[in-house]
């Protein structure tokens, strides 16, 4: 590589790499239209968007002083931006999700520094999406071979790409880089076909030697949705759904062999569950019920600055509560209210007219297009519901309203807070609210977040998340990579038992269900 007179500024052929020390100073036109043009469903994650990465950093929630010092990284192509990457320097390991504390360790027991090192991901979401935001698969691995050599020139420790796509991932295995993976739980909003076995989960076969490695209901008009479903008598008719191991950030095509027909209602998913966890989930519901509380929700532009003010006053209570500190601030969310007010959905729990308690969850907004912001559909009133077979009388799919400009619908569990402690109000919050709305919604997915085994028993089912990473030190890279081979042997293993307690009913003799 030729560097030029500008600092931070290198010419390699044709393009251009620029490392830049703050998000503002790409053009968010820019940013964004790449991000848009990003394979599959990759294109509507929120959390990569110019206005979300800004937020950070203006906020003063990801800066220098909190550990966080930005180094965007773009490749131009004459003026066109061709690929782009929010690239952090770290001096420690919070707020990432994926953990390598051992390996700081390691280094400091050896005298070694491991920090400041890189980090490719944006701060404090462990929502896989793309990392590497490129025109085509070339520009992608070109990228990843600039952070490579960028890190090398600066003598840092290592780069580590966290919750990467699979496009990310081809790029990074070019270039040389060990994959990691984890588990998250996630649910899809597909009925079940009823199998008398499972298939087990194949060995992980993704580590490879590194070549050339160096080193409830409230008054109308409130757009409020009514919260806890009614019992039913009869099982659903069986979808055409074989249940299958997850991927992260996957949703099946239409067509596609396997696929089933999405969940009627919140009964009906209740009737895909065995009997056990059927009767946990309306035990936990009826306790909240009983407990007086009942939930509304407010989506986009429809979520008052009083409910945004008391979304962060539980936020931030539930932090102080486990000893920290909150990592975002305040000012962050109003940037979201402000600048993607449509990616925003809130649920706040109510006790005689008081609220105690709130979950903000994250939705998918057809890209960068805000159809959401402008309003908000209620759910349909007690009782409103079609005969068993069909959906809500004020449901989309009902009415024909179903958003074919946004084929695939993705909501993200994010934050929670309370102010009052009521047995189960958590499950009810962040899980069954959450669920019921996307059905009711059409959306096909719901990201429970990092970690939790607790959400297989709602029916959040693992999946394989994917971490990539580089260290400058040979034989650190000969070790860490000899330790994620048989960490990778215990994650297969660990992926088959969870696969083995799945919450769905299974085939009796005869391949009937168990009631």
């Amino acid at each position: 590589m030729k560097k030029e007179k500008t600092v931070g500024t290198v010419t390699e052929n044709d393009y251009v790499i620029r490392v830049l020390d703050s998000p503002l100073q790409v053009p968010a036109a820019d940013w964004n239209a790449l991000l848009v043009a990003q394979p599959g469903d990759a294109s509507l994650n929120p959390f990569m968007r110019h206005e979300y990465l800004a937020a950070m950093l203006e906020s003063g929630s990801a800066t220098p002083q909190t550990g966080w010092t930005a180094r965007f990284v773009t490749l131009s192509l004459g003026a066109q931006l061709v690929g782009a990457c929010a690239l952090y320097l770290k001096d420690h390991s919070y707020g990432e999700y994926v953990f390598d504390h051992a390996w700081a360790n390691a280094y400091h027991q050896h005298g070694l520094p491991y920090y400041p090192k890189a980090l490719v991901a944006p701060p404090f979401t462990p929502v896989p999406g793309p990392r590497l935001l490129a025109r085509d698969a070339a520009t992608r691995t070109r990228l990843v071979k600039a952070l490579v050599a960028w890190c090398g020139e600066e003598e840092l420790s290592s780069l580590h790409l966290l919750f990467v796509t699979d496009e990310d991932v081809a790029a990074c295995e070019e270039a040389g880089l060990m994959l990691r993976h984890n588990v998250q739980f996630h649910w899809t909003n597909t009925a079940p076909t009823l199998v008398a076995s499972r298939t087990a989960l194949p060995p992980e076969g993704a580590l490879r030697l590194r070549p050339g490695k160096a080193g409830s209901a409230a008054p109308a008009g409130n757009n409020n949705a009514p919260t806890l479903g009614t019992d039913v008598s009869s099982l659903p008719p069986e979808g055409a759904l074989r249940l299958r191991p997850g991927k992260a950030g996957s949703a099946a095509p239409a067509g596609e062999e396997g696929e089933g027909r999405p969940f009627r209602d919140f009964d009906d998913f209740l009737m895909s569950l065995s009997q056990e966890k059927r009767k946990k989930i309306r035990q936990e519901r009826r306790k909240v019920q009983e407990a007086g509380v009942r939930f509304r929700w407010s989506l986009g532009k429809n979520i008052s600055a009083a409910d945004w003010n008391f979304f962060y006053r539980c936020y931030e209570r539930t932090y102080y509560e486990h000893g920290n500190a909150p990592y975002l601030s305040r000012d962050f969310f109003q940037r979201m209210q402000d600048t993607m007010p449509e990616n925003w959905l809130l649920f706040v729990a109510e006790r005689d007219g008081t609220p105690i308690a709130t979950s903000l969850i994250a939705v998918s907004a057809g890209g960068m297009a805000p159809t959401l912001g402008t309003g908000v559909s209620s759910l349909p009133p007690e009782g409103a519901e079609l005969a068993r077979g069909g959906p809500s009388l004020r449901s989309p799919r009902a009415t024909g309203q179903f958003d074919d400009t946004n084929p695939v619908k993705v909501a993200y569990g994010r934050y929670w807070g309370a102010l009052e402690r009521v047995d189960c109000l958590h499950f009810e919050a962040c899980y069954y609210q959450p669920l019921q709305w996307c059905i009711t919604h059409g959306y096909q997915r719901f990201e429970g977040g990092a970690q939790g085994e607790h959400k297989m028993a709602r029916a959040l089912l693992p999946v394989k998340t994917t971490s990539a990473h580089w260290l400058a030190h040979p034989a650190f890279a000969d070790a860490v990579e000899r330790f994620l081979e048989r960490e990778g042997e215990g994650m297969a293993g660990y992926m088959e038992e969870l696969e083995r307690r799945n919450p769905f009913r299974q085939a009796g003799p005869g391949g009937h269900g168990a009631p």
